[in-house]
């Protein structure tokens, strides 16, 4: 992505936190000589490879299911966001703008389809997103219903070779700026406009 300096954003430790808040993200990679997406969580594996390894499944019938295997696909992982008024400057010379917080994932997919392997991963979907459930679900694949459903799916795992984050939260303005439209955004009802607020403020210089 377009990531000027200012934006960057390279502490892995950071970068898979957010991919970690922000699971339910969008790969990307080519179907038929032409991009295709698909809106999926994923699941974070830290310790494989050197920036990390995402995992999840698909639907059999999802084209990427057959046809992503080793093609280097992008996944997109998209945080709080918020529009930036120039009138909160306070300044001449502004313009509208768009803060946001962004991490985009690089690597090639490796498809996941032997039984075995494909439970573990669904296994390891249910654990993370059913532990905040008041009864988490479990799931039997023993059952018939297990069975048929294991056999709609494929997995997936995507060993991270380039990780990019851009925290685009006004770095490129002078701090009495900064605290204008942290002010702004306070005021402003909407969550994303009070997470950006937060970001904002954790970025300030100690003294600010």
């Amino acid at each position: 992505m377009y990531l000027p300096a200012a934006f960057a954003e390279t502490d892995l430790t950071r970068l898979h936190a957010f991919i970690e808040q922000n699971s339910f993200g969008l790969l990307v990679s080519s179907v038929d000589g032409v991009p295709f997406a698909t809106h999926v969580p994923f699941l974070l594996d830290r310790a494989t490879g050197p920036h990390g390894t995402l995992v999840g499944h698909l639907a059999r019938a999802n084209p990427h299911g057959r046809t992503a295997a080793g093609q280097t696909a992008l996944a997109v992982f998209t945080g709080p966001h918020a529009y930036i008024s120039p009138t909160w400057y306070e300044a001449e010379q502004v313009v509208p703008t768009w803060n946001y917080t962004a991490v985009h994932a690089y690597g090639r997919v490796r498809l996941v389809e032997e039984k075995e392997a494909l439970l573990e991963i669904v296994r390891a979907m249910v654990r993370v997103y059913e532990q905040a459930m008041p009864r988490p679900w479990s799931f039997d694949p023993a059952s018939t219903f297990g069975e048929r459903m294991l056999a709609q799916i494929v997995g997936f795992r995507i060993e991270i070779e380039k990780i990019e984050g851009k925290w685009k939260l006004n770095q490129n303005h002078p701090v009495e700026r900064r605290r204008k439209v942290i002010r702004a955004l306070r005021e402003r009802p909407d969550e994303n406009a009070q997470a950006v607020a937060a970001l904002m403020q954790a970025m300030l210089p100690a003294e600010a």
